[in-house]
């Protein structure tokens, strides 16, 4: 392994690693929930793979670890090359066309830097956040919802 930059980590592909690009996010988290459910429900949604890192049994590759992978949004390429933070998000607005503007525009130089310290200054506010997501009806996964 070889480490390209600070949260871009670049492993060898193995027969684990998925055709297609892999989102693992929060599903305990109201907030997360309602985005991936966004990018589900966008044409090339399809294209995705989305796992729960929450779950015990969540599939999440070498290298990335529960808790990393619920503190931060993480992608997988299929070529095994782990990306979080902004670049991931931009990684994963490639694919629905809805998106492709925002991908576009955070290809600029420079621009990625900016999100990321945006996505960094916005990571502590995320419980609070996701707390008052849930006050609009804003659910987590299934399987985490205390109503059942």
């Amino acid at each position: 392994m070889r480490q390209a930059k600070a949260d871009t980590i670049v492993i060898q592909a193995d027969a684990e690693t998925p055709a297609q690009a892999t989102v693992y996010f929060d599903g305990a988290c109201p907030l997360c929930t309602a985005e991936i459910s966004h990018y589900k429900s966008q044409e090339g949604g399809d294209q995705i793979c989305f796992v729960d890192a929450s779950q015990a049994d969540a599939r999440l590759g070498p290298n990335l670890d529960a808790h990393a992978a619920m503190r931060r949004f993480h992608v997988r390429l299929p070529d095994g090359t782990l990306v979080s933070g902004a670049r991931a998000f931009a990684i994963i607005w490639q694919t629905p066309p809805g998106w492709w503007g925002a991908a576009r525009i955070a290809r600029i130089p420079g621009v990625i830097p900016l999100l990321e310290l945006g996505y960094r200054l916005f990571l502590p506010v995320r419980p609070i956040l996701s707390k008052v997501a849930t006050w609009f009806g804003v659910k987590p996964m299934p399987q985490h919802r205390s109503d059942r």
